[in-house]
């Protein structure tokens, strides 16, 4: 692995304070990136990373800009964006409510969708630039209960085509990786029965995403790449 296959890059990273966003800083950062990770919570130190921004509402413009804003004044700009932040919910359509449906929306797309915006001109200013979004393979075909979630994610697929393509002429790559189920603490709690070696380590979900936003993959745009684990 080269050390420092991202040393050129400053990434920014949506959902940083979860188990996912906080291996993909570390993996990032480890290959020579530096990192911000952004999150809804309270900020908290992360050791690696360049810095971390707490209390950002990533389903609202201005709060998004502003934190981009901010990253791109003391960091000099960025020019990659990692869009994690996101949530899940097994609930079936008649046992559920229509608000999980809204709920998910705006976590897991609305997010990805305001973050790319809001992060564009400044991608636009250092080419080349990359986005990379977290989808899941769930999305592909959904089964009872997963309704509201996997159609969100399918969101994000959508989301990634029509970036690509709108800004395939303008040096920045957008991509997605689908995962299946992760293996994080909240899924093990959740499924104690599971044989999680078989499930996807955060680790390895963030070397697929390292590989996007790195040189290698000047040529891959527009891909939706599944990342299945052993499943």
């Amino acid at each position: 692995m080269d050390t420092r296959q991202l040393a050129h890059r400053t990434i920014i990273v949506t959902g940083g304070l979860g188990a996912l966003g906080r291996s993909v800083g570390a993996v990032l950062a480890a290959r020579g990136a530096r990192v911000v990770l952004i999150d809804r919570a309270e900020p908290t130190a992360v050791a690696g990373v360049a810095a971390v921004v707490g209390k950002v509402d990533l389903g609202e413009r201005e709060s998004t800009a502003h934190a981009f804003a901010d990253v791109a004044r003391q960091l000099g700009g960025f020019n990659a964006l990692v869009n994690v932040a996101g949530g899940f919910a097994w609930e079936t359509l008649e046992g559920g409510s229509v608000e999980t449906w809204d709920r998910l929306y705006a976590m897991n797309l609305r997010s990805a969708v305001v973050a790319s915006r809001e992060a564009l001109p400044h991608l636009l200013r250092q080419p080349p630039g990359r986005i990379v979004n977290v989808g899941a393979l769930a999305a592909q075909k959904a089964g009872a209960g997963m309704g509201a979630y996997a159609a969100s994610k399918a969101g994000i697929a959508r989301l990634t085509e029509a970036l690509a393509d709108e800004l395939k002429d303008r040096n920045i790559n957008v991509n997605a990786v689908l995962p299946n189920v992760l293996d994080t603490p909240a899924n093990r709690a959740d499924m104690p029965d599971a044989d999680a070696t078989r499930w996807v380590s955060t680790e390895a979900l963030a070397a697929v995403i390292a590989f996007l936003l790195s040189d290698d993959a000047g040529a891959v745009t527009g891909a939706c790449l599944p990342v299945a684990g052993r499943m």
